[in-house]
């Protein structure tokens, strides 16, 4: 993902979450709230998924494809780590 498309994504979604603050604050119903909390968690999974696609097509593919059998486990070990976070939240 190119930066400057990640940037406006993340800022749009910085903007709703400021949005759910304010709903908190002013005591919105609480299913609203989780539903708007729940449309930030998407778009974030969404921003998230492009870039470690688009690592996975540039990084991860680079290292495979080098002579330098450390960095091709290292590369696949951070790859494993960040599906494992993501089973945790």
């Amino acid at each position: 993902m190119e930066n400057d498309t990640t940037i406006r994504r993340l800022k749009i979604i910085e903007g709703h979450l400021r949005g759910v603050i304010r709903m908190v604050e002013e005591d919105t119903y609480c299913i609203d709230v989780i539903r708007q909390i729940q449309a930030v968690e998407a778009a974030l999974n969404k921003v998230s998924t492009k870039i470690l696609e688009d690592h996975l097509n540039s990084c991860v593919i680079t290292a495979i494809q080098g002579p330098d059998k450390k960095e091709r486990e290292r590369v696949l070990k951070e790859i494993a780590e960040v599906f494992e976070m993501s089973t945790k939240v």
